[in-house]
């Protein structure tokens, strides 16, 4: 206790060093708790909304269908087992059918991928109820991200065109009855919604399709021939891959704030050292062991991580409770990159997230403030008195 009061003295008596050696230290702080707070909000984000609008409970595939190879949608459906199809009659499984197909929105050519999907169905987010209008045209609904690519709008008549499954191309103009809006591109991008009957029938593929979605409660078969179930986990491995990416990333950034504000720590024990050589030998005079002068110093510096916490959480918490609440908004060009992500992000600090930097910036600073303070132990107590140990 006497060396906690002693080393509280000390450090507050040196006025402005401590204190900017301090805010250097808070603002590693702050940072990097915002830095991956801001990623563990877009990760928790990202998860619920592909949950949400795509993947909900997981999804049967069609052994065909390949999502990284349009051509593939040509031969990537088939009638729904009767195993699956019994989930879909009790509600808690969904039916999609996918095939290539073009667009032609005021005399442009644009390659889409026409879906059919229920209108009736609720296991995804997709607001299949708006295709129930029928005013005598096929209705179809596209994302914000389409309408905008191509200068489609509500209401809009347009062409599309498309090959069955006898390999005839045919096409039928559909109407344009809703636009919606999702931070899911693997839902809007090239891509037009119409009605699932309408499309088997356009394709001649009654009763088929590409993918069921199942519900977070639908039942799970295994070994059905030409569909094979893709958990949420398989679903999400890949958004995994590139949020665990941007954490490594991350870490470059926190061991650069890091290094500058040991650099300023270690200087500041050198030179306390340095200029301290005569209230060093004053102490181990007085009785004090080396061991007790070296923990002085340490505790010093240690001190200075604890000062950085409460100065942190003066500006620190006010900030990162806006940003939390009120989000960081993102240029709209982030869909661009044909990843999950909402134009305003809000980022998650957890507990484990801000107590778990305050005790390794707490640990790193003890270790830096140690480092130096070893030299006191070589000193000879009359040359320190003199202020001319070595």
């Amino acid at each position: 206790m006497v060396l906690f009061r002693l080393a509280l003295r000390n450090i507050l008596g040196a006025g402005l060093r401590t204190w900017l050696s301090v805010f250097i230290l808070s603002i590693s702080y702050v940072i990097i708790i915002w830095h991956k707070g801001l990623l563990d909000g877009w990760d928790r984000q990202a998860l619920n909304d592909m949950i949400k609008w795509e993947i909900a409970g997981g999804q049967f595939w069609n052994s065909n269908y390949d999502p990284y190879d349009p051509l593939s949608l040509e031969n990537a459906y088939d009638p729904v087992p009767e195993q699956i199809s019994s989930i879909v009659d009790r509600g808690l499984a969904t039916p999609l059918l996918f095939v290539q197909g073009t667009i032609y929105p005021k005399g442009r050519l644009k390659s889409i991928i026409i879906k059919g999907i229920d209108p009736e169905q609720e296991i995804v987010a997709i607001p299949s109820g708006m295709l129930k209008a029928n005013a005598g045209i096929t209705p179809a609904i596209i994302g914000r991200n389409m309408a905008a690519g191509s200068d489609l709008k509500e209401g809009d008549l347009v062409f599309i065109r498309w090959r069955n499954s006898n390999g005839a191309f045919d096409a039928s103009q559909v109407q344009i009855v809703g636009i919606f809006n999702t931070n899911v591109p693997t839902v809007d991008g090239s891509q037009i919604w119409i009605p699932l009957e309408e499309l088997r029938k356009m394709l001649l593929a009654e009763g088929e399709a590409t993918m069921v979605v199942c519900s977070e409660t639908g039942s799970v078969y295994e070994g059905i021939e030409n569909w094979n179930f893709k958990s949420s986990d398989d679903l999400l491995s890949d958004l995994h891959k590139i949020i665990k990416s941007k954490t490594m990333a991350g870490m470059v950034i926190w061991v650069i704030l890091l290094m500058v504000a040991m650099l300023a720590i270690f200087d500041t024990q050198v030179l306390s050292i340095f200029r301290r050589q005569q209230e060093i030998g004053t102490y181990i005079a007085m009785g004090m062991t080396r061991g007790e002068v070296v923990g002085l110093f340490t505790l010093e510096g240690a001190m200075h991580a604890i000062l950085a916490t409460f100065v942190g959480a003066l500006y620190g918490i006010p900030i990162l409770y806006m940003q939390a609440t009120r989000g960081i908004t993102l240029p709209v060009s982030s869909s661009d990159y044909g990843l999950t992500m909402a134009e305003k992000l809000f980022p998650v600090y957890s507990l484990g997230l801000v107590s778990g930097t305050i005790i390794v910036v707490l640990l790193v600073t003890t270790a830096v403030s140690y480092w130096p303070s070893r030299r006191i132990a070589k000193m000879k107590p009359t040359d320190a008195l003199k202020g001319r140990a070595q």
